[in-house]
């Protein structure tokens, strides 16, 4: 859609009904009280926000956690995989309320009409895939914080990805805590579990019958396992194309996911069944000695929580990963 064309809206009477009634505090989203001005690097130059945003609209997969952590409610935000980002994963349920955003788009696909009728003071899409091209027309209609610079798109660490968005909301002291919070958690685990820093693991998918993923040191769900003390295996991202989140492969490749232990994120008890029915992942030695593990994606949502591997969802994670890494088979 032509930018002149997506601006116009600016000056219609449609889309009012849809158009969510401004109210005071959390209710519209306003972020409290931080330092201001404030200029965020990232992928595409700088962007300067001026003052407190009072209506951000969110476009990365997992950036609404974030804001909200540090006290805003995004009047925006991207739907992925079908899935509503606004009260459904218990770490940010409470804080979302009975104020859903409005869905703007899928995945990369933005609706510049909706993000428009908004009229946001803020566009945030940090953990996303977004284009120059999009870049330039929505910063027609407000500040956006981009990408972080320096990174493959879906690949900056999360610690980044939190003080970039925080200092958009001037609240980079906060940030910090949050962090050092979030370290803190990880830190213990290790110190507990001593013997995770002497094994090699893998997170591993399987999205359809014969086809296999195992996801790169750049992942999020590789990332959380790393800082739990694991290692990660270097094969995987050798195994990987360039820039990729993970390294895809048939059923013939299996011996790749042969570590120490072996995690599986995966969609339903289907999928595990599938998996484990394949004679070659069978052979295994991993997969004979039980040291994989089958973790599901929602219901519960523990998949969920470290494949977002927010400042929100991290504790959740830990809290459910852990007992399960250390049962006894």
């Amino acid at each position: 859609m032509a930018v002149a064309a997506v601006l116009t809206l600016s000056s219609c009477g449609g889309g009012d009904d849809d158009k969510p009634e401004a109210k005071p505090g959390a209710d519209n989203a306003a972020a409290s009280a931080g330092v201001f001005p404030v200029t965020v690097e990232h992928k595409y130059g700088s962007t300067e926000v001026k003052e407190a945003p009072k209506k951000i609209v969110t476009l990365g997969l997992s950036d609404h956690d974030t804001v909200l952590a540090l006290g805003a409610k995004p009047v925006g935000a991207i739907e992925w995989f079908k899935e509503k980002p606004y009260g459904k994963w218990p770490w940010a349920k409470d804080l979302w309320g009975t104020t859903p955003p409005q869905i703007v788009g899928e995945r990369d696909e933005y609706n510049m009409e909706k993000i428009l009728e908004l009229d946001p003071d803020l566009i945030i899409a940090v953990y996303s895939g977004m284009k120059q091209e999009q870049y330039d027309t929505l910063s027609k209609i407000a500040p956006v914080v981009a990408q972080p610079k320096g990174h493959e798109d879906y690949a900056a660490p999360w610690q980044v990805m939190t003080r970039q968005i925080g200092k958009a909301l001037g609240k980079a002291t906060e940030t910090d805590t949050l962090i050092t919070g979030i370290e803190t958690r990880f830190k213990t685990v290790r110190e507990q579990h001593p013997e995770f820093a002497a094994q090699t693991l893998i997170v591993a998918d399987s999205f359809e019958a014969g086809k296999y993923a195992a996801f790169t040191k750049t992942d999020p769900k590789a990332i959380f396992f790393n800082e739990m003390g694991f290692k990660l295996a270097p094969r995987i991202d050798e195994n990987a194309q360039k820039g990729a989140n993970v390294a895809e492969f048939s059923a013939e490749k299996l011996d790749l996911l042969d570590a120490d232990r072996l995690v599986w994120v995966t969609s339903s008890t289907s999928a595990n069944d599938r998996i484990k029915a394949e004679p070659l992942y069978a052979k295994l030695k991993v997969a004979q000695e039980k040291r994989d593990l089958f973790i599901p994606y929602e219901n519960p949502d523990i998949g969920a929580a470290f494949s977002f591997n927010t400042v929100l969802s991290i504790p959740y994670a830990i809290d459910q990963v852990v007992p399960l890494m250390t049962a006894k088979s």
